[in-house]
């Protein structure tokens, strides 16, 4: 596009992470001057780094802070991103009394879309399909009588608070239960019912309307793919809908944007029947999306800056005919989580990082970054284009393998078992598919045998002392000698035996690896040698370093590491997956990750996060599953219970401290039989 002379000279991103970084790319490629904000915690976080002037404010949701912020920098206009801020009409107002562009709808349409009931009411005055159903205060819910039905809170979203109904008789229980949410989580109990739609896909327009009447729709997104009503992948165009389809709910959504006088860019979602085809307006987001990337690599747009050059005052560049859809692409969130470990939230400091070239990636990551509990989970998004669906969930599956977040666990083992299930690769998708597929696409608990192997190995090379006796080649008169491993990973304690030097020519037990024969260590007869124990006379083994990358041989079989050692623990990362290892010293606690769950009463905690509650005393005599405390992590709130009876013997935490994942909170001993 050419240069507009009603740019803006500076903007203010009131935003973190990876949107901030998104918008900051398109702000530098327009010459704008970027102005980042960020709180104490994230003054070294790459928004920061990456932006052109940088300030601190007490919290992203200080309204006052931010609108201050953006005076103080000189800006003319604010970007809100997504979340915090983004579809709040008061920050819309308070920046337009300060004199500033708010880069989003006005403020009268955020309200409107921004209460569900008052929005469908308003979308089906303008002739667009909704569920039908019934709302607050107007209808009195416990007289529905069409089930399966699904109750919402009228103030809220991403699925919170939305209680499904399979009959009359749930229905007084379920109402009670959605208000409780909403009220605790919106601040307003106000209901509305709806039809349950079966096999339901999430489909959604992306709509751009400026402030000279113009509206158009830039086509559909895929969203079906989520677990607990957020979204995990989604994709462009959607293998669902046809041309005549596309029109249909393209106008739709043009007539809802019109409906509530929208400017800038948006999204209005349906819910269709997978079965029927039918489509009803669900709700309508009144900013950017976090998947907006497929729609931007589908038709070679940058929304970001059309949402700059409308809240400019500039005319859409283009028509509804002028709008072209071309290929297929598809993104997949990463999130700080553990699959393994019922989802729940991860952390840490970023010690490697390694990003898939050949595709989109649109990441808040730094290396020596820390990824805190105080923020989203969502680390970054990975988006792949190709010519044809099956081409670009090929490309996506392969970035991910590529893909090493080396410090921090996240879900990318389950995102390409997900992207390559039967199922998904066929289109077949609704709201539902995950939950019902989710048992095979976790990544199993236990380490592989190789990793460990590959572990032992690198501990091997390691120079212990600077004693030359001290050497780990187990040199002896005659054969080497071995030496033994004691690893400790999220599984529990291993045992790994190495001789010889890897970095030239090393054996390893036991031999249970890929690539390794089954007789692998026994003599001529297959007889194992006494003394030798379960892994024989060992593998052929070797390590080679290049860079970043370390390939590790055993047997006939290499594999490729990306590698970061912190202390005794070596950080091992290949095809997406990533593992810890750390070296157990002699005279090591037992108290290791996970030995709660084997009964030696040491209580962890699941994940990073801060003590919100302590429900027990150092003392007190507690029974196998009672609640100890209570940690919460983004929003999380995750109840750790004693591992069997016995006495709270050891309680070194409290409220309002902050614990790292795995960090011991008790410890809990059983009473001696007298």
């Amino acid at each position: 596009m050419a240069p507009s002379p009603h740019m803006f000279d500076r903007v203010l991103i009131a935003n973190r992470g990876e949107i901030a970084v998104r918008i900051i790319r398109t702000l530098r490629r327009l010459g704008v001057t970027s102005v980042a904000v960020h709180t104490a915690s994230d003054a070294g976080a790459r928004h920061v780094l990456d932006a052109d002037i940088a300030l601190q404010v007490p919290k992203y949701l200080d309204m006052g802070a931010m609108v201050a912020a953006a005076v103080e920098s000189g800006a003319q206009a604010v970007h809100p991103g997504y979340g915090f801020l983004a579809e709040n009409a008061e920050f819309a107002r308070r920046c337009a009394e300060a004199g500033l562009v708010f880069v989003g709808p006005p403020p009268e349409a955020i309200d409107a879309m921004g209460d569900k009931i008052r929005a469908k009411a308003t979308v089906s005055a303008a002739g667009v399909p909704v569920v039908p159903g019934g709302a607050e205060p107007d209808d009195e819910l416990t007289a529905w009588a069409d089930f399966p039905a699904l109750i919402k809170p009228s103030a809220g979203g991403g699925g919170k608070g939305m209680v499904l109904v399979r009959s009359a008789a749930e229905l007084p229980d379920a109402l009670e239960s959605a208000r409780r949410t909403a009220r605790a989580a919106f601040g307003d109990g106000t209901l509305l019912i709806e039809r349950y739609v079966a096999n339901p896909r999430h489909i959604e327009i992306q709509v751009l309307a400026d402030t000279h009447g113009n509206v158009l729709h830039l086509g559909e997104r895929e969203c079906s793919l989520q677990r607990r009503h957020q979204k995990i992948v989604e994709e462009a165009p959607s293998p669902f809908v046809d041309a005549a389809m596309r029109d249909r709910m393209g106008t739709a959504a043009v007539e809802a944007a019109r409906a509530v006088g929208y400017v800038g860019a948006g999204t209005v979602e349906f819910i269709v029947d997978g079965t029927t085809g039918e489509h009803h307006f669900m709700e309508m987001n009144t900013r950017l999306q976090v998947e907006h990337p497929v729609t931007e690599l589908v038709t070679g747009l940058d929304l970001v800056e059309l949402q700059l050059r409308a809240a400019a005052g500039e005319p859409l560049p283009l028509t509804q005919d002028q709008v072209r859809l071309d290929g297929h692409a598809v993104e997949a969130r990463l999130y700080a989580e553990d699959p393994a470990r019922g989802f729940l939230p991860t952390g840490g400091p970023v010690l490697a990082l390694r990003e898939p070239e050949g595709v989109r990636v649109d990441s808040g990551l730094v290396e020596g970054g820390v990824v805190g509990s105080e923020f989203d989970p969502m680390l970054a998004k990975v988006v792949a284009w190709a010519p044809d669906r099956e081409a670009a969930l090929r490309r996506l599956d392969r970035a991910l393998g590529e893909t090493a977040i080396l410090g921090v666990t996240t879900n990318i083992p389950f995102l390409r078992a997900l992207v390559t299930h039967p199922e998904v690769r066929a289109g077949r998708l609704d709201t539902g598919l995950v939950e019902r597929i989710l048992p095979g696409l976790l990544p199993a608990a236990e380490v592989p045998a190789e990793v460990l192997a590959a572990a032992a190995l690198v501990f091997h090379t390691m120079p212990q002392s600077g004693d030359p006796w001290d050497a780990t080649d187990g040199w002896r008169v005659g054969r080497p000698a071995w030496t033994t491993w004691r690893l400790e990973a999220r599984d529990g304690p291993h045992a790994v035996q190495v001789r010889g030097l890897p970095e030239r020519a090393a054996e390893v037990r036991p031999h249970d690896l890929p690539g390794v024969p089954a007789s692998a260590g026994a003599d001529a007869e297959g007889v194992v040698p006494e003394g030798a124990g379960s892994g024989g006379r060992g593998v052929p083994a070797r390590v080679r370093r290049h860079g970043d990358t370390l390939t590790v041989t055993l047997g006939d079989r290499a594999e490729h590491y990306a590698h970061v050692r912190r202390g005794d623990t070596l950080w091992l990362g290949r095809g997406g997956a990533a593992w810890a290892v750390t070296r157990h010293r002699i005279g090591d606690p037992g108290d290791r990750p996970g030995a709660a769950g084997a009964g030696d009463g040491v209580v962890r905690s699941p994940m990073p996060g801060t003590v919100l509650v302590v429900k027990a005393q150092q003392g007190e005599r507690v029974s196998e599953g009672q609640p100890l405390l209570i940690v919460e992590a983004m929003k999380m709130e995750h109840t750790v219970t004693a591992p069997l009876d016995g006495l709270v013997a050891e309680l070194r935490v409290q409220a309002g401290q902050p614990v790292d994942m795995d960090a011991v909170l008790a410890v809990v001993t059983p009473e001696e039989v007298s």
